[in-house]
């Protein structure tokens, strides 16, 4: 029995015409095949940058919250040495063999954690002595515009207590050229170390200049002396070679700097910080 909404399969008689089926080209067939996989290529691409990003992010969480307990790297044990030099290492792979990237490591990093013997000398002093405190320590890297170098400065916040103002009563730096020696290498030449930025307390503010005494111009002046004042000591000698040493930079990104130095030094971690004054 016939349907009636099937079409017939052929056309009337007198009007059938011949069809002729072609087959795909094979540069058609490659098109259209590149077309639907291009697609699916980008998004397997894309899956997998943000998988590794989340990744790396997590080590990096890993790795601040092993040394979260330290103080610094002042206190602590066998074990949490250990649990950080594995988060350190876990960090460090993902980075491993780029070079170094001078846009990106140029500005502030502040330390959260450092094995450096002669950083934590200076903890050690402020935990030992009860007139002498540390603050918040910066290395500051000058090198947006250079191609195979630039300039690195140690800033390191101290105070004495009642004299100077808390943690921020004034300010060391440590200044030195660097150079980019090999891939993730730079060589540090010290060049100068300054004093600045003294913050008197109140306390001492009182004591030379009281609130309820007209202030002098005497006072005043010293005031302003101790505000100014800035004691620079050169490091390097034109006459022989300024004290220097090999710095390893073992990750970089945008948020975190890892670093060792090199000939057993220490490590160092650092986090990007708002830009100094």
């Amino acid at each position: 029995m016939d349907l009636a909404f099937v079409p017939p399969l052929y056309p009337p008689k007198g009007n059938r015409a011949i069809y002729e089926v072609k087959p795909f080209s094979s540069a058609l067939h490659r098109n259209l095949y590149s077309r639907r996989i291009s697609p699916c290529l980008a998004t397997a691409a894309t899956q997998t940058s943000q998988t590794s990003e989340f990744v790396v992010e997590n080590k990096k969480h890993d790795l601040l919250r092993a040394i979260q307990e330290t103080k610094r790297g002042l206190v602590t044990t066998a074990d949490q040495r250990s649990s950080i030099e594995e988060a350190l290492v876990s960090v460090e792979g993902y980075n491993l063999g780029l070079p170094i990237d001078l846009v990106k490591l140029d500005g502030t990093w502040r330390l959260q954690y450092t094995s450096a013997p002669d950083v934590l000398i200076l903890f050690e002093a402020a935990a030992r002595l009860p007139f002498f405190q540390v603050g918040q320590i910066f290395q500051k890297f000058e090198c947006r515009d250079q191609s195979n170098g630039g300039v690195i400065r140690n800033v390191v916040r101290w105070s004495i207590p009642t004299l100077l103002e808390e943690q921020e009563g004034a300010t060391l730096l440590v200044s030195a050229k660097f150079d980019i020696v090999s891939v993730r290498n730079i060589y540090l030449q010290f060049e100068e170390i300054t004093i600045q930025n003294i913050n008197v307390s109140e306390e001492l503010q009182a004591l030379i200049a009281p609130a309820i005494l007209p202030r002098s111009f005497l006072s005043l002046q010293i005031l302003q002396f101790i505000r100014a004042f800035r004691a620079q000591i050169p490091v390097s000698n034109p006459g022989r070679q300024s004290v220097g040493g090999l710095y390893y930079l073992s990750y970089l990104d945008d948020n975190m700097l890892l670093g060792r130095a090199v000939g057993g030094g220490g490590v160092f971690v650092f986090t990007r910080a708002q830009p100094l004054e």
